[in-house]
């Protein structure tokens, strides 16, 4: 216990799955924690239940959305003045989309890379000298098995979560320079995670069959959960990897040694 005591992280697309595993994680672990989704009402109850059970002024909540670069600027100053500060910016929300070179619509692909990788940028760009400041810090950017192995059927999630693996490593190499070696970023890269991004699966194949299916192509044979994914954070975050910076941190079930 006790893995991120007196952190103050603040988390995108935080109202379910993969964000809402890592802040309750967090919370455990001794960290004040900032919600925020474009589902502001999920983020909000997110953020109640964390209070509830772990006492009020723990968890911090806020309607976002991470395209825009105002409203980035807004909730980033309520977070760091909710807390009492900012060491740990978790870049979660992202969206993905079916379709092939030829079969996707070109708004459709730039709209995944705006919310995907846009997202990171306008994060790190404002989150970084609220940083500075207090101790040592730490970015996670969620990325996907799908930024390192391709599908034909998925340029534009492909194309974004390549992009986010290698601005994290950008981002890494410019905070290691810039801030002495305080502020570290990596990204992860999940394999299928069961998280209502598998729901449009599930609902093609049936729950049992989708994830079984799924599951099949993983060496390790089965699908994961979100609290895979958020221990996987929470060792990025907390100062046990304080010499971890610019790596991809695989959480795939063996996928990718394929």
């Amino acid at each position: 216990m006790g893995r991120v005591d007196g952190k103050k992280a603040f988390i995108t697309g935080g109202a379910q799955g993969l964000g809402e595993a890592t802040a309750r994680m967090f919370a455990r672990e001794g960290a004040k924690v900032t919600v925020t989704d474009i589902n502001g009402a999920g983020a909000e109850a997110v953020a109640a239940s964390i209070n509830e059970e772990h006492g009020a002024g723990t968890a911090f909540a806020y309607q976002h959305d991470v395209t825009d670069g105002d409203r980035w600027q807004e909730v980033l100053k309520g977070a760091y003045d909710a807390m009492g500060g900012l060491n740990v910016l978790v870049n979660n929300a992202g969206i993905g989309s079916l379709g092939s070179v030829e079969d996707e619509d070109y708004e459709t692909f730039k709209h995944v890379q705006t919310v995907d990788v846009d997202s990171i940028f306008l994060g790190c760009k404002y989150a970084i000298p609220m940083m500075r400041d207090h101790g040592l810090g730490s970015i996670i950017n969620i990325s996907s098995i799908a930024g390192i192995i391709a599908s034909g059927n998925y340029v534009s999630y492909n194309t974004a979560k390549a992009a986010v693996r290698h601005i994290s490593k950008s981002i890494a190499l410019h905070c290691a320079k810039s801030t002495g070696g305080q502020i570290r970023c990596n990204s992860v890269h999940p394999v299928f995670i069961n998280t209502p991004i598998l729901d449009r699966t599930k609902e093609m194949f049936g729950e049992e069959e989708a994830l079984a299916k799924l599951g099949r192509q993983i060496p390790l044979g089965k699908v994961g959960e979100p609290d895979d994914i958020a221990y996987a954070v929470l060792y990025l975050a907390s100062d046990e990897s304080k010499l971890v910076t610019g790596i991809e941190l695989k959480v795939d079930g063996g996928i990718s040694a394929m």
